[in-house]
């Protein structure tokens, strides 16, 4: 613990994760309108083969989305078929060690749910981590949250950068204002929404007050 992290970006950086439950014309619609606000798009859709992926891609791609913005979860294989240079591996997924020897030039996430998970990621060559969920969630019903004392301890444990997720709404960035963490995700609160753009713009209204 006590690792110093560094921090260039003077507000939190928001990162915007699918929610599974939407098709691909939905998809390229929201995304469309709202990745402009956003710093960086996960797909995030378990139940879509790789060919779907690479449909949903290849058209938020013509649709004015940039590449460089996708994450891609878990897929390693549709982020190297449609040249994202970005995949976030869930718990269960690969060994990051492994990801990034084969594949060097991705961008890799990890998603973690403790401190000694975070220093095990990094150590193996993890770019950046996703800890959650820090607050009660409808995309977790019946797991308490783990709270933010545990992700303050992440940030001061490891100097890759660190994302919370989980119940994230603006309202609560308040209560993560003091942590030393690069930026948040959010899935329900944007995705759910009956307008998508309007709850991102209120989310970065209050990231933009978040001083590191």
């Amino acid at each position: 613990m006590g690792t110093k992290r560094i921090h260039t970006d003077p507000k939190m950086k928001l990162h915007l994760i699918t929610d599974g439950k939407k098709s691909i014309a939905e998809l390229v619609r929201v995304i469309t309108n709202v990745h402009t606000a956003a710093d960086a798009i996960h797909i995030r859709e378990k139940k879509k083969t790789a060919g779907e992926l690479v449909v949903l891609i290849e058209e938020l791609h013509q649709n004015g989305v940039p590449k460089s913005k996708l994450i891609i979860n878990d897929r390693i294989d549709a982020a190297i078929m449609t040249g994202v240079n970005q995949v976030q591996l869930p718990v269960h997924s690969f060994d990051v060690k492994l990801v990034k020897q084969h594949f060097p030039e991705l961008e890799v996430g990890c998603s973690i749910h403790s401190a000694a998970e975070a220093v095990i990621c990094e150590e193996n060559g993890a770019d950046r981590l996703l800890y959650g969920h820090v607050f009660q969630t409808s995309s977790k019903p019946g797991l308490k949250a783990r709270g933010v004392q545990e992700a303050w301890e992440i940030a001061g444990s490891v100097r890759i950068p660190v994302f919370v997720i989980g119940g994230i709404v603006p309202s609560s960035i308040s209560e993560i204002r003091h942590l030393k963490i690069d930026g948040v995700a959010v899935m329900s609160y944007v995705f759910s929404a009956d307008d998508p753009l309007q709850a991102v713009l209120e989310l970065t209204k209050q990231l933009k007050g978040c001083k590191l």
